[in-house]
């Protein structure tokens, strides 16, 4: 999932360190968020949102769904 939250932490002046404490959540969990390596969980998400004053929808963007393989074989 993409998500803007390095952006977000960066434009309020906190290191991963600062956003994970106000999350109660380790660094660990900030940096695989921004990463996109972890997906959070419903309220970690509100919690983000509302930390940052903004809707979840603002926030995280799903990946756009991989379009099936077109197949190779010309038609009989």
């Amino acid at each position: 999932m993409n998500n803007r939250i390095r952006e977000l932490r960066g434009d309020h002046g906190w290191s991963q360190a600062d956003l994970a404490e106000r999350l109660d959540v380790s660094r660990q969990t900030v940096n695989a968020i921004e990463t996109g390596k972890y997906d959070p969980s419903l309220p970690l998400a509100f919690k983000i949102a509302r930390l940052f004053g903004l809707s979840i929808e603002s926030i995280f963007e799903p990946e756009p769904p991989v379009a099936p393989p077109v197949s190779r074989h010309p038609m009989e």
